[in-house]
């Protein structure tokens, strides 16, 4: 990382003096200064190099220019920057988490590097040398990622606890959501499997993983799924793993609308476990559609009570929502009405209707939309006020920036491994690294 000079020989047996800098364990020329047969003219490029690496650095240097060549400074090799205090300020933290009572320093340096630096297990282990001073032997590390993969569920116990300690979590609210991580690999194989991709990755094998976070985003326990599965076929398990596991008693879990389904609300209800989930309102009928939004009448923040089908409605009205689906729904009308003036094939289209061989718009589904512009619908069999409803399942986007944050900050995909234990490994060490 810091540039230093460097003296090497050159074939003809002149000395030359070059300015170099270590970064990710190989050693950069970044300017080449000269070569000198006597010592003066060494003297001389050494002066050069420094006053270049000065200027480059903008910073001052430690020593004198006199001491700088010193003979008995001379004896002193340089052997790179030690991050001491970055080291020891993350190992603290992950120390609160609870994960040095893992005894694994291993698990615990990847883990860390993770935070600092993250990348291939390779180049953890020449980062941990680089930085740290830390040494690993490559194959250990594969070979331990085998270990690591089967002590999920102790990660678990200590992220419960720290939640518990830490942030007094009571669990009465908890999120759910899904993400897609993908593999650098066409080839689907166990886990691996192609599926409906949140990354826009539809022709790569992933897994789908969902993750159940507190109120406030910090991760509780997660479990993957083969990348063909369908995300609302993720949320029973992991939720009431959570609940039998930790004898969790009143809680109720958010999630989005992709979760809603008579099985999941049947299973929830069974298992006695409280809900807010994002509705689909496009199956309400035109008369429930104008009784709610007649009820709202545009006034930015009021919400409306419904029993439908035996479930309970909550829907509010936002103005800011209002603008954002007014200009998506006018962008779809436009599509649709230069689709019909140039006659164009078209399959499928929201507002297209085909009448013999002419395509039409559908004024009634336009007319529908319209009515719902700024109105948002959440079930939910909890006793709280629709304030409280809404303002719960807006805390959703707390893991969506988990997701985010592990994607981007952490790099947790693409995957490079191809063993299902490796695989595992990989998402556990990520998911100890959000927590951090």
């Amino acid at each position: 990382m810091g540039m230093r000079i460097r003296k090497t020989k050159t074939k003809s047996g002149a000395t030359a003096v070059q300015v170099v800098e270590s970064r990710y364990g190989q050693t950069l020329v970044r300017k080449h200064i000269g070569s000198a047969w006597t010592p003066e003219a060494l003297h001389r490029l050494q002066e050069e190099a420094r006053s270049r690496m000065l200027k480059a650095s903008k910073q001052q240097s430690l020593f004198s220019r006199e001491s700088s060549f010193d003979p008995l400074f001379s004896r002193y090799r340089y052997i790179g920057t030690r991050y001491t205090l970055l080291y020891e300020t993350i190992l603290s933290v992950l120390t609160t988490l609870g994960f040095s009572h893992l005894t694994d320093t291993l698990w615990v340096d990847l883990v860390l590097m993770r935070v600092v630096e993250p990348g291939s297990k390779r180049e953890s282990v020449n980062r941990l040398k680089e930085l740290f001073g830390i040494s690993y032997d490559l194959t250990r590390v594969y070979k331990h990622l085998l270990i690591i993969a089967s002590r999920k569920d102790e990660v678990e116990a200590l992220l419960v606890a720290f939640a518990r300690r830490e942030l007094h979590a009571d669990f009465s609210f908890v999120l759910y959501d899904v993400t897609t991580l993908y593999f650098e690999s066409f080839t689907p194989e166990e886990l691996k499997q192609c599926g409906l991709s949140k990354d826009n990755k539809s022709m790569q094998p992933q897994i789908v993983v969902g993750l159940l976070a507190t109120s406030d985003g910090f991760p509780l326990t997660y479990d993957l799924f083969a990348g063909n599965t369908f995300e609302g076929h993720t949320m029973i398990p992991v939720v009431t793993g959570l609940v039998k596991r930790y004898h969790v008693t009143n809680l109720t879990v958010v999630a989005d609308a992709a979760m809603v389904s008579q099985a999941n609300i049947d299973a929830l209800t069974i298992a006695g476990i409280s809900y807010i989930v994002g509705a689909r309102l496009g199956y309400l009928t035109r008369a429930q559609v104008e009784e709610i939004s007649h009820a709202l009448d545009g006034r930015d923040g009021a919400s409306v009570r419904l029993t439908i089908s035996g479930k309970t409605l909550i829907c509010d009205f936002s103005k800011k929502r209002y603008t954002k689906n007014k200009s998506d729904t006018e962008k779809q009308i436009k599509k649709a009405t230069d689709i019909v003036e140039r006659n164009v094939p078209m399959k499928r289209h929201r507002f297209l209707t085909q009448e013999q061989t002419q395509m039409t718009l559908n004024q009634t589904l336009i007319d529908r939309a319209k009515l719902l512009w700024g109105i948002k619908g959440y079930v939910a069999n909890i006793d709280v006020s629709n304030e409280v409803v809404v303002a719960r399942y807006h805390d959703l986007w707390h893991v969506e920036h988990s997701f985010r944050m592990a994607k981007s900050d952490l790099l947790s995909r693409p995957i490079f491994h191809y063993k299902q234990d490796a695989i595992k490994a990989h998402l556990l060490i990520c998911i100890m690294a959000l927590a951090a």
